[in-house]
């Protein structure tokens, strides 16, 4: 069962997104909150897999309650749930530490599949905002470790794993290895890997495996 707090100022709102939750059935809202500050200080109580913050709150805004989580709780995976889609929104949200970014317009099946992925320990972004990361953000508007993890946000959790231990410097035997695959299999996802974060080799891909926070991470 993955556990979620939800925070948001707006009670119809909470309403709303714990509803689109409740319609999965290993999904279970455990606590619910106004404002950032309550948001944290419930994290801190309840240990959820996973927490839903609104952006603009009282007392605590998102991207506040976001780092403060970071910090206590760094094992708690952070969703980003707002009706904003600026820029600065998405980049401090991404560098503070969040896991996942969501708009309140996107399909509910995105915040189903958003919570899901945050909790297995992937990222995910809804279509519209990874889009506005790739294709506007990529001029150096945001930090390296951000945009680094934009760029790995599409992965699965087990391409992830795979660039993780390609960015410590594992071959693809010892990565097949580790993994209990054939070598064979490594080599597919190294390929796949490659072309969906747009590299040409192994070194570029490792960069961007240490940038994104996957080798530090404890992943490989």
């Amino acid at each position: 069962m993955i556990r979620v707090l939800l925070a948001d100022d707006e009670a119809m709102i909470r309403a709303g997104v714990r509803a689109i939750l409740s319609a999965d059935a290993g999904i279970e809202v455990v606590a619910e909150a106004g404002d950032g500050r309550e948001a944290v200080e419930l994290a801190l109580a309840h240990r959820p897999d996973v927490v839903l913050l609104d952006i603009r709150m009282p007392r605590l805004d998102g991207l506040a309650a976001a780092a403060e989580l970071g910090r206590a709780a760094p094992g708690t995976g952070v969703v980003m749930l707002t009706t904003f889609g600026e820029d600065e929104y998405i980049a401090r949200a991404l560098s503070d530490g969040a896991s996942g970014f969501l708009l309140k317009s996107g399909d509910p099946r995105e915040l189903i599949a958003g919570v899901r992925a945050v909790a297995e320990g992937a990222a995910y972004l809804s279509p519209k905002v990874a889009h506005r990361v790739i294709t506007e953000l990529s001029g150096g508007r945001m930090s390296d470790g951000a945009r680094a993890r934009a760029r790995t946000a599409g992965l699965t959790p087990r391409e992830r794993q795979v660039l993780a231990l390609l960015g410590a410097g594992l071959s693809n035997a010892e990565i097949a290895g580790r993994l209990h695959v054939v070598e064979g299999t490594v080599k597919a996802y190294v390929s796949a890997i490659l072309t969906r974060l747009e590299v040409r080799n192994r070194v570029q891909a490792a960069v961007i495996a240490y940038e994104a926070g996957l080798v530090d991470g404890g992943l490989a």
